[in-house]
């Protein structure tokens, strides 16, 4: 059995994970609110808990593993786009426009997701359908005394949860002291939050015991989890910015509806995402979308390996370096497995790896010291459990046919030899550095250049001056992957000759 460890931000320590039914693990994620694209900042928790899906099924069956993360598709900023679009003339209702918009983001969110690699969840609910449970759990609520309703909105009474604040480390009155917290005349206490609250008649709203309204962003994903996974269940996810006020009023909710219960066992949170050491923010002009790098050409796989190139529990820089060099990496591995078949496990140290809460940096170690190994069946089961190498994720090599690779390659190491017998050796590390940032091992041997990718030779001539052309390897039948990666370097093994003009 894989022993998995996980840290629990509730207990503030790493806990052996003992499922309370190894035949349905439950796990809770919260998901994105559909007004717009992904920023890269929100791809981070769908990396990290793709990851543990993957490892739980890996541990317990694909079948004995329920993922939910939800849709939040009640939203002002969804309201304000959808506004925007009837005041530009659009002669449908908002509600049309507001479920066009949600559709519209939530396809977006699934290719956008789906070109990192990430499985799609067990269940994806949207808010929206779920409005008749969110209401039947508020008037449970204020039947307990944990809640009350004043001017058509109803209040979380947060003082009648006796633990409230235990997630977040904080007691009440130190969190009133130094939280921005909303001042209205319908509250007994600045911290209450509100489960409902009344719509207007141009905005979208549903019946309620309290007159016409929509809910509170907590009670969505309360209501949600008890609907999908039960009182009680294993693993509650989200990033580290929903630690509070958001997980701690969804315990709040949850324990007070269902105080028989534990709601979520272990909470999990990752660290936030930078950008070249500096945080994403529009007003520093480094803020961008998944689909933005996807557009600009940097594959999905890439992303995904440099994101799971830092532990999640550690704030995560993305930078262009990083990039260059997990794509060089990936070029190397794609090349190293074409054409072979995935072992049937992968391998026991990748597996300890991700069972110590999730060491994916530990896990990438281990596949690099697979790739040196030389077994490819190994390192394509191996790199699965991560979500690298897969299929779906592979093709992104591939360039245009007329683009000449051999010609290319054989330049390059032509320069190289003739850098050495030239005794110009400061070119010549020049080339073989760029060159092996590229994934190309460049050697001489006592029967001449050679020059591999993986474990492939590529070159095995040994050009006696520039002017002779270096022969290059054919691929063998059944590595047509492997050609097609080595094809799409073809730009940046010119941009080497480039730089040496």
């Amino acid at each position: 059995m894989t022993r998995i460890r996980l840290h629990n931000t509730k207990t503030r320590t790493k806990e052996d994970f003992a499922p309370i039914d190894p035949a349905n693990v439950r796990m809770y994620v919260c998901g994105p609110t559909v007004y717009d694209r992904a920023h890269l900042g929100n791809a981070r928790p769908v990396i990290v808990f793709d990851v543990l899906f993957r490892l739980l099924r890996h541990a317990y069956g694909a079948d004995h593993v329920t993922y939910v993360r939800n849709f939040t598709d009640v939203d002002d900023k969804i309201n304000a786009t959808a506004q925007a679009r009837k005041d530009a003339g659009d002669p449908r209702t908002l509600e049309e426009l507001i479920r066009e918009r949600t559709d519209e983001t939530i396809r977006w969110y699934h290719e956008d997701m789906g070109a990192l690699g990430n499985l799609t969840p067990t269940h994806e609910p949207r808010a929206t359908d779920y409005i008749g449970q969110m209401i039947a759990m508020i008037a449970g609520l204020i039947a307990g005394g944990h809640a009350y309703e004043k001017e058509g909105h109803v209040l979380f009474r947060v003082r009648s949860c006796k633990d409230y604040g235990a997630l977040s480390g904080r007691s009440v009155d130190d969190m009133i002291a130094g939280a921005r917290v909303e001042v209205a005349p319908f509250k007994e206490d600045p911290m209450d939050f509100v489960l409902w609250k009344p719509s207007p008649d141009d905005l979208p709203g549903w019946e309620s015991p309290w007159g016409r309204g929509r809910p509170g962003w907590h009670i969505e994903c309360s209501a949600m989890s008890h609907e999908l996974l039960g009182d009680s269940f294993d693993i509650h996810g989200g990033g580290i910015d929903l630690q509070f006020p958001h997980h701690e009023n969804e315990i709040a909710q949850s324990m007070c509806a269902h105080p028989e219960a534990s709601f979520a066992k272990v909470w999990m949170h990752n660290e936030m995402l930078q950008v070249e050491g500096r945080k994403m923010s529009k007003s520093l002009g480094n803020f961008f979308t998944v689909r933005d790098l996807l557009d600009q050409g940097v594959p999905g796989e890439v992303i995904r390996f440099v994101f799971l190139s830092t532990h999640y529990s550690k704030p995560m820089d993305w930078t262009e370096e990083k990039a260059k060099q997990a794509e060089a990496t990936l070029r190397k591995w794609r090349a190293l497995v074409a054409g072979h078949t995935a072992a049937e496990v992968p391998a026991r140290q990748l597996v300890d790896y991700l069972g110590d809460d999730l060491n994916t940096a530990g896990a990438l170690a281990a596949l690099h010291e697979i790739a040196r190994s030389g077994d490819a069946g190994l390192l394509l089961s191996s790199a699965g459990l991560l979500g690298l190498l897969t299929p779906e994720l592979g093709g992104w090599e591939a360039v245009a046919e007329s683009e000449d690779y051999s010609d290319a390659l054989s330049e390059v190491v032509s320069r190289w030899v003739s850098a050495r017998a030239a005794r110009d050796y400061v070119t010549a590390d020049q080339i073989k550095a760029r060159m092996h940032a590229l994934g190309y091992e460049m050697k001489v041997t006592p029967d001449g250049v050679k020059v591999e990718i993986g474990h492939f030779a590529l070159l095995e001539h040994l050009p006696r001056s520039r002017s002779d052309s270096a022969q290059v390897s054919p691929f063998e039948e059944g590595q047509p992957a492997m050609a097609a990666a080595q094809s799409s370097l073809v730009p940046k093994l010119r941009a080497i000759l480039e730089v040496l003009k």
